[in-house]
């Protein structure tokens, strides 16, 4: 594609977001902001949370992922279902009885200042380099695509990058989201059926001979139960989407505050039930693309990318297929990953207000102030953060910054875990000491897990141990119960 076509497809799609954000933004007050006024019909909400949950990396590295690890991802997203529901009918009925605004209140309530602040800036650490990392990758595709051919350095491809999102999010928050979340789930599954329809078309298949060229290639493997080893093996996957989904969707302000801004707990349970099954049929698609992909590859004898996160990007944009496969391309991955950029920065906004900030209390017309001041203020770190990635441009450390954010939800997930499942009060001063030291447990453990354990490697169950050693320190902080030790005074008459 050429440069000049990739910018007039960017450009047609944020005139259509900001007209969309623009409309649905309109006179969001601060609760408007936060919680979008507890207004939003939860169909709608369900079907933006399809897209929600899918990133730019996810748009580009399910497809390719399938050539290692097939279709065992599916393992994964049933674990996801089965996570939801749990989210859907322990936590939500909770987090609205209390009606929170942040989720990381119920911590305070539950614990004391401490544990709040601490889920608070463990959130905040991880949602920031999750969402940099995210933004980073899109923007060095788009500085292949658009900046480098007009001789434009990064930094301004930065720039631009963070004030766009930033623009779509300041006006309405949670209430422009759900719209702009919408409007990218259309987007996401008209771009990976139409590609599936034109990469179909090429290798001359109709519905009958797509459905069996998927059926019957080894790359539409489902479940793996053979090996216990194997990063693929069922139970893995599976419980560890359980409790990703748990930690990552339940447990993170980004994801709640949508199901927050339904008009009650039901209708928030409808919406969480609803968009997990049809997750698993958009993620279905994906890896279908990721067959046809990789047979498009052998059937021309094309050498496929040593990196699999290539490999969609390489055959969209090239001249193998019509132009419009590649416009496909672009949309899909911006409005994927600029929409989940504009999530977290409206999430990371009001967690930093409310939860380090204390600001809730503030008069309607200063917590505007602050909070307009603060969603600048995220920007510019994440815009800061985004340009020290392309400094170092080195991919293990991206790697290394996702492994780190996901050990900061281990922690979080230990303390709902304990608050919700015990009764029991803690020395609520201690608990930053717990949280920091069960993630340094677990990277001595999975550094070490193959020496220690017959060539065992702990990978996606790494979560699961992390809130587990968090547990278990918070019951060594058990509050004992004071005995009182009554004396007897006799009186002489």
């Amino acid at each position: 594609m050429s440069p000049i076509a990739v910018t007039i497809t960017i450009i047609a799609y944020f005139a259509l977001l900001f007209t969309v954000s623009y409309i649905a933004g309109r006179k969001a007050d601060n609760e408007g902001f936060f919680v979008g006024n507890r207004k939003s019909s939860w169909y709608v909400v369900a079907f933006a949370m399809i897209g929600s949950t899918i990133s730019g990396v996810t748009f580009v590295s399910v497809p390719g992922m399938v050539g290692s690890s097939c279709f065992s991802y599916l393992q994964m997203v049933l674990g996801f279902i089965v996570g939801q529901f749990i989210i859907a009918f322990i936590l939500v009925p909770l987090f609205y009885r209390m009606n929170l605004v942040s989720i990381y209140e119920y911590l305070e309530n539950r614990f004391g200042t401490s544990s709040y602040r601490t889920g608070a800036w463990f959130f905040f650490i991880s949602k920031m380099l999750g969402a940099a990392v995210r933004l980073f990758l899109v923007c060095l595709t788009l500085q292949l695509l658009v900046f480098e051919p007009f001789h434009l350095p990064f930094i301004l491809n930065v720039a631009i990058t963070v004030a766009l999102v930033w623009l779509y999010t300041f006006r309405g928050g949670v209430k422009s989201l759900i719209w702009t979340d919408s409007l990218k789930t259309f987007c996401l599954v008209v771009s990976v059926v139409l590609c599936i329809y034109y990469i179909a078309s090429d290798l001359k298949l109709n519905f009958g001979g797509l459905v069996n060229t998927i059926s019957d290639s080894e790359l539409s493997r489902i479940f793996f139960f053979d090996d216990i080893n194997d990063k693929r093996y069922f139970f893995k996957q599976f419980l560890a989407g359980v409790f990703t989904v748990i930690a990552m969707n339940g447990l993170d302000q980004d994801m709640m505050q949508r199901n927050l801004s339904c008009k009650n707990f039901r209708d928030s349970q409808k919406n969480m039930i609803t968009s997990s099954i049809s997750q698993f049929f958009v993620i279905l698609l994906f890896l279908m693309l990721g067959v046809l992909l990789y047979t498009f590859v052998a059937q021309q004898g094309l050498t496929a990318p040593s990196k699999s996160d290539e490999l969609f990007p390489m055959i969209a944009t090239s001249s193998y297929f019509p132009g419009i496969v590649g416009i496909l391309f672009i949309i899909g991955l911006v409005s994927s990953a600029y929409s989940a950029a504009g999530s977290a920065l409206t999430a990371l906004t009001t967690s930093f207000t409310v939860d380090i900030l204390h600001a809730k209390s503030k008069e309607e017309a200063t917590l505007s102030k602050l909070r307009k001041r603060v969603h600048i203020s995220m920007a510019v770190v994440m815009g800061i953060v985004i340009f020290v990635f392309g400094l170092l441009n080195n991919t293990s450390v991206i790697d290394a910054v996702y492994t780190l954010a996901s050990y900061t939800y281990g922690p979080i997930l230990g303390l709902f875990a304990f608050g919700i499942f015990t009764k029991k009060q803690i020395n609520d001063k201690y608990i930053p000491f717990v949280a920091i030291l069960s993630p340094i447990l677990c990277y001595i453990l999975q550094s070490n897990s193959e020496a220690w354990f017959n060539g065992y490697q702990i990978s996606y169950e790494l979560l699961i141990l992390n809130a587990f050693f968090t547990f278990l320190g918070l019951c060594l902080l058990i509050k004992r119960k004071e005995k009182h030790v009554v004396s007897a005074t006799r009186t002489i008459k």
